[in-house]
């Protein structure tokens, strides 16, 4: 029988869900808490074929991945999938070079080099956002010099080291919307549009979740994002445009709660099956 462990840091709906469906399918699970790991290579216990990190903490996860994948455990997702999206900066860096649509950015270290990036991309209104986070958090729309200049000086002086990198993206203007596809390898599975009256639709900021059809375009583009940052299992996050859709984000731990029912998909039970896939290194 295929052993599964679940490195977790909160027992969330979705680790449920993959609990659920990994004993459905006869797959022993061992659900690991990473704050009570000590990753010492001489004595940590191999006792599984294949490793989930579904960690809230990113600077856990990544940590974990890297302990790893230096034993030759088989981690979903690898080390080098997990810093092409942990940091959006650098996921913007690899869509630029690969050629997937993406919203125009720069980086900036202080607020003269931060305003002269906004008006390289286009003027007012731009984002400015934590290269690293989730959930929508600390995210600013800025429409003006008045309000860059306070979010930043709020920014540097109170701030983490990370988010004293500023880093700025043009204001894409949804139509109320945006989608998040799932993506395994650079197969999309399913895919859901986030709607809400705010600007930023994420679902943790109460956004509202429906299915969204998968067409040869988001096929397409989100194979080219998938290949960009490593593949793996991911959920990309695109804007709809006059031009076609563009990716705003690559996620390498995709949480799924408000997916499953609106799409149909049992995303937790292809989640299990990619992960055995990857134990007898068929994914």
């Amino acid at each position: 029988m295929t052993v599964l462990a679940v490195f977790h840091s909160t027992v969330r709906l979705e680790e449920k869900l993959l609990l659920e469906a990994a004993r459905t399918k006869g797959v022993e699970v061992r659900l690991r808490d990473i704050r009570e790991e000590v990753l010492d290579p001489r004595s940590f216990p191999l006792d599984f074929d294949v490793a989930l990190e579904r960690s809230v903490s990113t600077v856990k996860g990544d940590y974990l991945i890297a302990f790893l994948e230096s034993l030759g455990a088989p981690v979903i997702n690898t080390a080098a999938v997990a810093r092409a999206c942990g940091d959006k900066f650098q996921t913007s860096l690899l869509l630029e070079r690969a050629g997937v649509p993406t919203p125009r950015f720069a980086l900036a270290f202080g607020l003269e080099p931060a305003r002269a990036a906004v008006a390289r991309l286009g003027g007012y209104p731009v984002v400015v956002k934590p290269p690293l986070g989730s959930w929508g958090r600390l995210l600013a729309k800025i429409n003006d010099d008045d309000a860059l200049e306070a979010v930043l000086e709020h920014k540097d002086v109170l701030g983490t080291p990370p988010q004293k990198a500023f880093y700025i993206q043009e204001f894409v203007r949804k139509p109320g919307r945006d989608v998040r596809a799932f993506v395994f390898g650079r197969e999309t599975r399913c895919a859901i549009a986030r709607e809400s009256a705010h600007w930023i639709t994420n679902t943790a900021r109460g956004g509202s979740a429906r299915n969204y059809p998968l067409t040869a375009e988001l096929r397409d583009v989100c194979a080219r994002a998938a290949a960009a940052v490593g593949e793996g299992l991911l959920a990309v996050d695109l804007f709809e445009t006059p031009d076609g859709l563009t990716v705003n984000e690559v996620n390498h731990t995709m949480e799924f709660r408000n997916s499953e029912m609106p799409t149909g998909y049992p995303i937790a039970g292809a989640v299990v099956d990619y992960a055995l896939a990857r134990a007898k290194g068929r994914a």
